[in-house]
């Protein structure tokens, strides 16, 4: 059994890979963040963003939505100033609009995992890639995502950046049929479950 090809450039990227990457999320936090590191990878290599993950935690209250979504202009400058993340203003504004929808739909929902796992009918899709090539960096699922998040405000959220998101989140398995985590994966989804709230 040979993991996932793309993570094994470094120990950081391996880490992530093996105990994280994949693996049924459904906490808000967790998924706020990584929805903000995805639209801060757009036009990047995730690799880039993994290594200021850290800083990224620091720089925005450890992606705490509550918080971000009341940053001010002196907050912004600082951001722009920190050499620790990805300065680009379009994007941290980008996070700071995406967090008051965040707030909205979870107003909406009960929660965010209530809304984004609906698209899914709350059970993570398996794929059974053999080759990194097969796998895609967009589907009608992901299309349909970013066009339903879009319509609520987001920004930065395209289909590209909302498969990467889903893959991420546990929402789809795309760990290649020869990785140790694709069969891991699918033991742990059997005892993952949402409560819907209405």
């Amino acid at each position: 059994m040979e993991k996932c090809n793309w993570c094994l450039k470094t120990e950081n990227y391996i880490d992530y890979h093996d105990n994280e990457w994949g693996i049924p999320c459904k906490d808000d936090y967790k998924l706020f963040e990584l929805l903000c590191l995805e639209s801060f990878q757009a036009g990047l290599s995730w690799i880039t963003i993994l290594n200021k993950r850290k800083n990224f935690r620091e720089a925005f209250d450890n992606f705490n939505f509550k918080l971000i979504a009341n940053y001010k202009q002196d907050k912004i400058d600082q951001l722009l100033e920190n050499k620790g993340i990805i300065r680009n203003k379009l994007k941290i504004n980008a996070c700071i609009n995406n967090a008051k929808a965040y707030i909205k739909i979870i107003e909406d929902y009960g929660s965010f995992a209530n809304y984004i796992w609906a698209f899914v009918n709350f059970k993570p899709i398996h794929n059974n890639f053999s080759n990194i090539e097969e796998i895609p960096s967009s589907t009608e699922l992901s299309d349909k995502i970013s066009t339903n998040l879009k319509k609520k405000g987001f920004k930065f959220i395209g289909t590209t950046t909302i498969y990467s998101f889903i893959q991420a989140s546990g929402m789809v398995n795309d760990h290649l049929i020869s990785c140790p985590s694709h069969s891991m994966v699918k033991k742990l989804s059997i005892d993952f479950n949402i409560q819907t709230q209405k």
